[in-house]
C-alpha cells in the first residue's frame, strides 16, 4: 500500500472512531440498549428509538407547548448518522414509516463514514451545513498521533472556542440559514409523511434544528433546551467507548481533549441564541428575517405538527 493510500485509511478510522461509529479498538459492536426515559419540564418522556447501528435517534413529539397542547409524535425524528444501520435497524426504521432522510453532513464526512442504510425506495437528501471545517481538523490531530500537536489543537480551550464558532454559524451563515429554513419548510407541508434529518452525531446542526423546530412549535425554552442537552444521555456511554479506544490504539494519550467536541453544552447553545439576539432581535426575528419564514408558513407548522 502506499503512503498516501496509508494516510487515508488511518485518516478514516480516525474519523470514525470519533464520530462514534466503529466500536472502540479491539472490541466488536454491541447492540445498544434502549435508552432509560429522559423526563423534562412541560414534555413528558423523549421517546428514543433503540438501534444498533445509531445511538441518538429520537422522536422529537411529545412535547407540551405553552398553551398546554402536544407535540405530535411520528412525524419528525432527529438522529445521528445512519451509515452502521444493521438489517435489524434497517427494519426498525422501516416501521417508522419515513418519507423523506435529510443529511446535514459535509462530503468529507460522507466520504469516511460512508451513505446511510435506509430501507428499499429511501434515499436520502443530502442538504450539506458547515463544520467550519472541524471534521478535517479531527481527522488532521487523531491521525497526527502527536501528543503535543493534538494539546495545541485541541486543549486550553480552544475546542470549546471552536464549537461555540460553529454554533454562531448557525445564525449567521447565509447557506447554513438556507438549509434550515428549507427543512423547516419541508415538515410544515401537509403532503410530507413522516420526516428524519441527521449530521454525524446528532448533536450539532440536528440539534440546532430541533431546537428551533421545537420553539417554533410554541415549546417553551427550558424543554426546547432540554431536548439539546438530552444527546448527552444518549451519546455519553458510546463517547466514552471511543475516547478509550483511542487511548488504547496509542493514536491519543488524552482522548479527554475530545470531549469537549463530543457533547453538547449550554454555552454552545448560548453562544447561537446570542448571535440570534443580536442579528435579528429574538427567535422570532430569526425565523422570519433570518429564515424567510413567512406567518402562513407557521402556522401550516402548526396546524401539522400541534394537536
Amino acid at each position: 500500500m502506499s503512503r498516501a493510500r496509508t494516510r487515508l485509511a488511518i485518516a478514516a478510522a480516525a474519523a470514525a472512531l470519533l464520530a462514534g461509529i466503529l466500536p472502540a479498538a479491539g472490541a466488536h459492536a454491541a447492540p445498544a440498549p434502549a435508552a432509560a426515559p429522559v423526563a423534562h419540564p412541560w414534555a413528558g418522556t423523549i421517546r428514543q428509538v433503540p438501534l444498533q447501528g445509531a445511538v441518538n435517534v429520537r422522536d422529537i413529539g411529545g412535547y407540551r407547548t405553552y398553551s398546554g397542547d402536544r407535540v405530535r409524535e411520528g412525524l419528525v425524528y432527529r438522529s445521528d448518522a445512519l451509515s452502521k444501520l444493521t438489517a435489524a435497524d434497517i427494519t426498525t426504521v422501516s416501521g417508522l414509516g419515513l418519507r423523506k432522510v435529510v443529511d446535514f453532513r459535509i462530503p468529507m464526512e460522507l466520504q469516511y463514514d460512508g451513505a446511510d442504510r435506509l430501507p428499499p425506495g429511501l434515499t436520502p437528501t443530502s442538504r450539506s451545513i458547515s463544520d467550519l471545517g472541524l471534521y478535517g481538523t479531527l481527522v488532521g490531530a487523531i491521525s497526527s498521533g502527536d501528543p503535543v500537536k493534538q494539546e495545541q489543537m485541541l486543549g486550553g480551550g480552544r475546542a470549546e472556542a471552536y464549537m461555540r464558532d460553529i454554533y454562531r454559524t448557525f445564525v449567521t451563515d447565509p447557506a447554513n440559514r438556507a438549509q434550515f429554513a428549507t427543512t423547516l419548510r419541508e415538515v410544515a407541508d401537509g403532503r410530507q409523511g413522516p420526516l428524519l434529518y441527521h449530521c454525524t452525531s446528532g448533536k450539532d446542526r440536528t440539534g440546532w434544528m430541533s431546537y428551533v423546530l421545537l420553539r417554533a412549535l410554541g415549546v417553551p425554552q427550558s424543554s426546547a433546551e432540554g431536548d439539546y442537552l438530552a444527546s448527552n444521555t444518549f451519546r455519553g456511554a458510546y463517547d466514552a467507548q471511543v475516547r478509550a479506544g483511542l487511548k488504547q490504539s496509542g493514536r491519543m494519550q488524552n482522548p479527554d481533549l475530545l470531549i469537549p467536541l463530543q457533547e453538547v453544552r449550554q454555552d454552545y447553545l448560548d453562544a447561537a441564541t446570542q448571535r440570534m439576539e443580536a442579528d435579528y432581535g429574538g427567535f422570532y426575528g430569526y425565523l422570519t428575517d433570518g429564515l424567510g419564514l413567512d406567518l402562513r408558513t407557521l402556522a401550516k407548522l402548526q396546524e401539522k405538527m400541534v394537536r
